[in-house]
């Protein structure tokens, strides 16, 4: 059975955003999309004006809604395969759901009532911090939205060996024929003493000799699978959030993985980089989760 592309719509530009991203996405690799509009207008059935005997207003509003996005997708992609629905619950407890029988979800930055104020809505962060499966939140100018650049950049994180992320990554620049550039930060705390400091006697030297065997680490298999994929590895000085949002600035995708637990912890570590990229990334993010 394929699994689903699945995007949670509210009506706002932002979401809007978000079905064209999913649509080019969906086409991509020829899955369905499905359009979620999850609302409790139930809850609100009795406080507000009714359309008809039978339809509250809250209920025709949600399906005009599903409607528009899902005109809009039909309009930018007419061979996807497309379901739009409207489910009367709670947003985040939707989507989540959904996205257990998803390839992934995808959302804006930010929703319809979310305050100004906000950089990045409460639903998208949500998801992005325990859906079992990779959420997309679609933000960024239109050049990195469309995808203009042919870069997708990865942050290569502190994880030994293949990640989920980096094979989502090689799978996304091999679907789009783009260049992958991975990219590992390190710093050289003051008065740090390793063993490879002892070794080599140079502290800079030794941190960026470390960065390179994790580096070359993380690519080894996904090199392997995917030859097809250029990839530019690199090493940079500096904190992650800021060298990662630098090399965001020109790039159509940024990937970055997220440490999920299990038990009651599950979905809880979503990190200090995936929340800085998710709030200021010129580009869409993708959060990927990594079973630890």
């Amino acid at each position: 059975m394929e699994h689903p592309l699945v995007v949670g719509v509210d009506g706002s530009h932002h979401s809007l955003r978000a079905v064209d991203w999913a649509v080019a996405a969906a086409a991509r690799y020829g899955v369905p999309l499905r359009l979620i509009h999850a609302s409790l207008w139930e809850r609100y059935e009795g406080i507000a004006p009714a359309a008809g005997p039978e339809r509250p207003w809250e209920q025709v509003r949600a399906e005009e809604i599903a409607a528009c996005a899902a005109e809009r997708a039909r309009r930018y992609g007419p061979d996807v395969k497309l379901l739009a629905e409207v489910l009367p619950e709670d947003p985040v407890a939707a989507l989540l759901r959904a996205g257990r029988d998803a390839s992934g979800l995808v959302t804006g930055s930010r929703g319809r009532g979310e305050l100004a104020g906000l950089l990045l809505g409460s639903v998208s962060l949500a998801l992005a911090g325990r859906a079992a499966c990779p959420v997309t939140v679609v933000r960024g100018g239109e050049p990195n939205r469309r995808g203009a650049f042919g870069r997708i950049v990865l942050g290569v994180g502190e994880t030994a060996g293949p990640s989920a992320a980096t094979r989502f990554a090689f799978r996304e620049a091999a679907a789009r024929g783009g260049v992958l550039e991975a990219v590992r930060a390190w710093r050289c705390p003051a008065g740090e003493v390793t063993d490879d400091l002892l070794i080599d006697g140079d502290p800079v030297r030794a941190h960026w000799a470390r960065a390179e065997r994790t580096l070359d680490d993380a690519l080894r298999t996904s090199r392997r699978d995917h030859p097809e994929v250029t990839v530019h590895p690199e090493t940079a000085e500096g904190p992650a959030r800021k060298v990662l949002l630098q090399a965001a600035a020109t790039a159509d995708l940024l990937v970055l993985g997220a440490r999920r637990g299990h038990g009651r912890t599950f979905g809880l570590q979503l990190g200090r980089i995936a929340h800085a990229a998710l709030h200021h990334a010129p580009c869409p993010v993708v959060i990927v989760p990594e079973r630890v």
